[in-house]
């Protein structure tokens, strides 16, 4: 699991572990943080194996591998190690094109000489850029994407098909995650992100407890019904319990490579989740309205019916549990 100490991937490695597998966590911890295994512990019981390895060096990834193949069968791949927030991605683009097309690209090579086949790819609805309608189902087109870090989901995405259509054995489950929110119901790992925060619900909570300034809601002007901007919220541990189905169903497949929308089906407004977190948490949340940001599109939620009949998978968690959970991780940060 590459990038497997960030948000969506310690989540993922709970439950692969509750589903028997024995998931390797692949990191150079770059963009997470070392107090994550610890979490993983506590809930397990067990520590994750883990390799320091930077994803964008190919002998760093041949060396895992390597030492991997010696004591395992790998049964697949499941690749998170990009940089993933819209606003900085459009400070810094050639960090998002190095470290997210760069990673897949020795990933892939490295992959193929040890003849692993089975990748699951943690793709981004950001590759719809401004839909024409919604729900969004898989066959949308890809429009021009909206930012870079969106735009490196879309090379990423054409990278994977191109070395299926080649001579590479190669065997993928492209999820396109929409907006993963909440914490382990545990309160053991949670979204932690390093320095300023970049995604809503991070800032969203250390902004109710003090840490930070009031939340910027950014912008008011959209054509939605309050103006504010409409996401898809899902839960993560629902998310996390997606690439287990993934990589079950590639197991019974043979050279597959198809893209599978992974949310609620359901889209709230930022105003509705700020609304929602004081009446869950019975908290005021202090925000106040800017300007818009750049790279941010109008609305988009999911039309997950193709994941839920390939995987026999479904959202369980509700946008009140994910907000439930976030404030309790956000607690237990500082307790």
């Amino acid at each position: 699991m590459t990038g497997g100490a960030g948000y969506i991937g310690s989540h993922t490695v709970v439950e692969l572990s509750l589903a028997g597998f024995h998931p390797i966590i692949l990191d150079d911890f770059s963009n997470s943080n070392r107090s994550v295994l610890d979490g993983i512990e506590r809930i397990l019981g067990t520590r994750p194996e883990t390799m320091e390895v930077d994803c964008r060096s190919h002998k760093a990834l041949s060396a895992a591998f390597q030492s991997i193949t010696a004591r395992h069968a790998i049964s697949g791949v499941i690749h998170f190690a990009a940089y993933k927030a819209v606003g900085e991605s459009t400070k810094h683009p050639l960090k998002y094109y190095t470290n997210n097309v760069g990673s897949t690209s020795e990933l892939l090579q490295t992959m193929g000489e040890f003849e692993v086949a089975n990748l699951v790819f943690s793709s981004s609805c950001t590759v719809y850029g401004q839909p024409d309608s919604i729900p969004v189902d898989e066959k949308a087109p890809i429009a021009m994407a909206e930012s870079p870090y969106g735009y490196t989901k879309q090379v990423c995405e054409r990278i994977i098909r191109d070395v299926h259509a080649s001579n590479q054995p190669l065997n993928t489950a492209l999820l396109r995650y929409f907006n993963p929110i909440g914490a382990h119901p545990s309160s053991h790992i949670g979204e932690l992100p390093l320095g300023h925060p970049n995604n809503l619900i991070p800032f969203l909570t250390q902004a109710t407890a003090g840490l930070r300034d009031p939340l910027t809601v950014f912008g008011d002007d959209y054509p939605t019904e309050d103006g504010t901007c409409i996401r898809d919220y899902i839960h993560v541990v629902d998310l996390a319990k997606a690439h287990v189905a993934a990589l079950n169903w590639l197991a019974s497949r043979s050279e597959a490579c198809e893209a599978f929308n992974l949310g609620t089906g359901q889209g709230n407004s930022v105003l509705e989740v700020i609304h929602s977190f004081e009446r869950v948490n019975g908290v005021e949340v202090p925000h106040r309205i800017g300007p818009r940001r750049d790279g941010d599109i109008t609305a988009i939620f999911a039309d997950p019916a193709k994941a839920g009949t390939a995987f026999d998978w479904s959202c369980e968690k509700s946008l009140d549990d994910a907000l439930r959970d976030a404030w309790n991780w956000q607690r237990a940060l500082q307790s």
